[in-house]
């Protein structure tokens, strides 16, 4: 077991005054690291992380309730991606999980998107703007790359 220790840090200054700053957080007990270069190709959109409630090695998923940090990364230089969040509203407990919701995410050139357990972590809700107490599963993550070859950074630490 590992400790991991994230760090985010944004730096400006505006008008001789500097704004930015630091912020560290660490996550105890990690076993396992999920970390790859994905290239998705133009037109095609590509799964690049998968979690559910059982753990296949044929698709490199993690288990869902063990996921405690994401983060993907847009290496490209110019184009944007859309990060589709693939939510597991059944939550089954048992076998795979399905999709049945999503959430996408303009991911701009050089952006990164972060987020920590995939467990009850997300909700989406279409009828109006009602805050949603009710968090769901991330059952995967899929890229839509649009018209443009892109490489992303996947890296997913779990217990």
């Amino acid at each position: 077991m590992a400790t991991l220790s994230v760090t985010h840090t944004e730096s400006i200054t505006l008008n001789g005054q500097e704004f930015g700053g630091t912020n560290t957080f660490t996550i105890g007990s990690i076993e396992n690291i999920y970390k790859r270069i994905v290239t998705c190709p133009a037109n095609v959109d590509t799964t690049i992380f998968r979690s559910g409630v059982t753990v296949d090695v044929t698709d490199s998923s993690m288990d869902v309730q063990n996921v405690k940090y994401i983060r993907v990364t847009n290496l490209d230089g110019s184009n944007s991606v859309n990060l589709n969040l693939q939510i597991d509203v059944t939550e089954s407990g048992s076998g795979a999980s399905a999709v049945n919701e999503t959430a996408t995410i303009l991911l701009a050139a050089g952006e990164s998107f972060v987020m920590g357990t995939s467990h009850d972590s997300v909700a989406v809700y279409d009828t109006d703007g009602s805050v949603q107490t009710t968090l769901h599963d991330l059952e995967s993550i899929l890229i839509d790359p649009s018209a443009n070859e892109v490489q992303l950074e996947v890296i997913a630490a779990s217990t």
